[in-house]
């Protein structure tokens, strides 16, 4: 399955080499927008829904303009409206209700789910966030959607007789929401399973959910798996066989200690590679970067290497998020000109077999 990846070179790409720049998803929000939800959900406040649907319009707006200052040849808007990456879906989809938070590492707590009835989809969950930023953008958007292995994971399941089934029936319901976005123009698509690489023997699930998601989805749209975390040797080379062109991998948080378990076996498909650490406060220097775009160069050829941060960026300190971005953006340019120039031996570099 090769992937549609030349409909994201912008039309006045520097270089000769294109390596796609892009990001996970979430992204530090605004002080501003914290403050308006507070407003808005304090009953003592006269703040309107549609005060605080300005607010988000205005967030999403600004967040997508700072990833296209960055320089991303693909851009979102830093998921702006969405709260968590269950919890948001969870409010749209019928048959789940909310029973309080629970402890889920450290002092970060999460409002899982519980699924009380058959799920359903009754409302759009990303097609209107998905319209405004493709709107107010001037590169191509990027949509990510949590899947429905995670989406099942994360919940607690009160009525269907297994995990399994209830990540089957999800997986219908995220079809038939990216059907509506693809209707809608979006062609770059993200499933994101963090759950996949934590639980050992499951990748057979998650690939008839993807079998399930990606009926009738049109050649030219572009569908990345993104993997946060977990032991990749769970899921590798198994994964290779998922109906996907792209994988997006958290490996500059390990020090890139799993990246053999991408060389051992042949990496068929694209390699969307994490390549600045997003748990770390601190923004790593170009030089830096471009080691580590170069490790991913040992995966794959530069013709199907993305470069993004390692997970989504949304608690770091918003200056240090942009200023990840930015580097990233300059080492993948100048990696391309070494490339233009002949001073990467990519035949070396990119063969694993060898």
């Amino acid at each position: 399955m090769t992937g549609p990846r030349e409909q994201f070179r912008p039309d006045d790409h520097p270089n000769d080499h294109f390596l796609m720049t892009t990001v996970v998803g979430s992204y530090p929000k605004p002080k501003w927008l914290h403050r308006a939800r507070d407003m808005y959900e304090d009953d003592d406040r006269d703040f309107t829904e549609e005060h605080f649907a300005e607010a988000k319009d205005d967030a999403s707006r600004l967040i997508t303009d700072e990833h296209e200052r960055s320089g991303l040849d693909v851009v979102c808007d830093g998921e702006m409206r969405r709260n968590e990456m269950v919890e948001y879906f969870a409010h749209r989809i019928d048959g789940y209700e909310f029973n309080g938070r629970v402890k889920v590492w450290g002092h970060n707590y999460f409002d899982k789910p519980s699924v009380v009835d058959e799920v359903g989809y009754d409302q759009e969950w990303l097609i209107s966030e998905y319209e405004f930023t493709a709107d107010v953008a001037e590169t191509p958007v990027k949509v990510p959607i949590t899947g429905p292995y995670t989406l099942a994971s994360w919940s607690f399941n009160e009525v269907y007789d297994s995990e399994e089934q209830l990540a089957y029936e999800l997986a219908d319901l995220v079809n038939e929401e990216i059907e509506g976005l693809v209707e809608a123009g979006a062609r770059y698509i993200q499933i994101d399973e963090p759950a996949l690489a934590t639980t050992p023997d499951d990748h057979a699930i998650v690939g008839e959910c993807l079998e399930r998601i990606v009926a009738d989805v049109p050649d030219d749209v572009r569908l990345g798996l993104h993997v946060c975390y977990g032991d990749y040797s769970r899921i590798y080379p198994e994964i290779l066989d998922y109906p996907v062109h792209e994988y997006d991998l958290e490996l500059a948080n390990g020090d890139y200690e799993q990246l053999d378990v991408f060389t051992d076996d042949e990496f068929t498909k694209d390699f969307a590679m994490g390549v600045t650490d997003a748990h770390v406060a601190e923004v790593e220097s170009v030089e830096q970067i471009k080691e580590n775009i170069k490790k991913g160069l040992q995966v794959v050829p530069p013709e199907r290497l993305t470069v993004s941060p390692d997970c989504g960026l949304k608690l770091l300190p918003r200056e240090v998020a942009y200023g990840k971005m930015e580097n990233m953006v300059q080492a993948a340019r100048e990696i391309e000109q070494e490339l233009d120039a002949g001073d990467i031996d990519v035949g070396a570099v990119a063969s694993a077999d060898d």
